[in-house]
């Protein structure tokens, strides 16, 4: 696996790739601006490229910015993107060119070195990894929309991991029931959100995040 780094905070940006390359992954390069992460991507054709939000000269939505682009240079390029906090925009800027190959997750998250390389592999192999905390205030943002409320508190929680990225057996897993449950769970949520279900986790992840971004933008 082969990476590439963006981030301004020159002990992070270290810690990170000492992180990694401890786990005998390749970080072939480290910058700590925009151009310097494309001008990075461009040269090493890199597997990912992990992303600060926050970088110079603004400290906005630099690091938006540039994962947008560096997917629309390199169309199939995993992209982990690091906050410090959740971003309002985060959803809408980034996850409208589809969710296949990436993540966003808080920085907080990479402390836990084990949920962490577990996300950084998922994106990696092309899955999606969205830090449990924007699922939680993605929903916390509309509790009123009719079709949400149809969901009972079990697919509540289902859905909630699987917007975090995970497939029908981690949910399992982490629910203590068979997988033959959640794949009951799974057709009685689309049902009742009125989306059409698919073997593609990625897509069911799309549609659930679009779906919950049209009622944050319409309430």
């Amino acid at each position: 696996m082969r990476i590439v780094i963006a981030e301004d905070d020159a002990l992070l940006r270290e810690g990170l790739a000492l992180l990694l390359r401890a786990e005998s992954l390749d970080v072939v390069a480290t910058a700590d601006t925009p151009e310097g992460v494309l001008a990075a991507i461009d040269e090493h054709q890199p597997d990912i490229a992990i992303l600060d939000v926050r970088m110079p000269p603004t400290h906005t939505d630099e690091g938006i910015r540039a994962a947008v682009e560096a997917r629309r240079r390199r169309p199939g390029l995993a992209v982990l993107v690091l906050s410090a906090y959740v971003e309002q925009t985060f959803a809408t800027e980034l996850l409208t060119g589809g969710v296949a190959g990436l993540g966003y997750l808080l920085k907080e998250r990479v402390g836990r070195v084990g949920e962490f390389l577990d996300a950084l592999h998922r994106v990696v192999a092309g899955g999606t990894a969205i830090d449990p905390e924007v699922v939680a205030q993605l929903f916390s943002r509309y509790p009123q929309d009719a079709r949400l409320k149809r969901l009972s508190p079990r697919e509540r929680s289902v859905l909630g991991l699987m917007a975090e990225g995970l497939g029908n057996s981690a949910i399992a897993r982490q629910l203590v029931v068979t997988e033959g449950a959640v794949h009951k769970h799974i057709r009685s949520i689309f049902a009742k959100l009125d989306l059409s279900p698919t073997d593609h986790v990625d897509r069911r992840v799309a549609a659930v995040l679009r779906y919950l971004e049209d009622g944050r933008r319409h309430h």
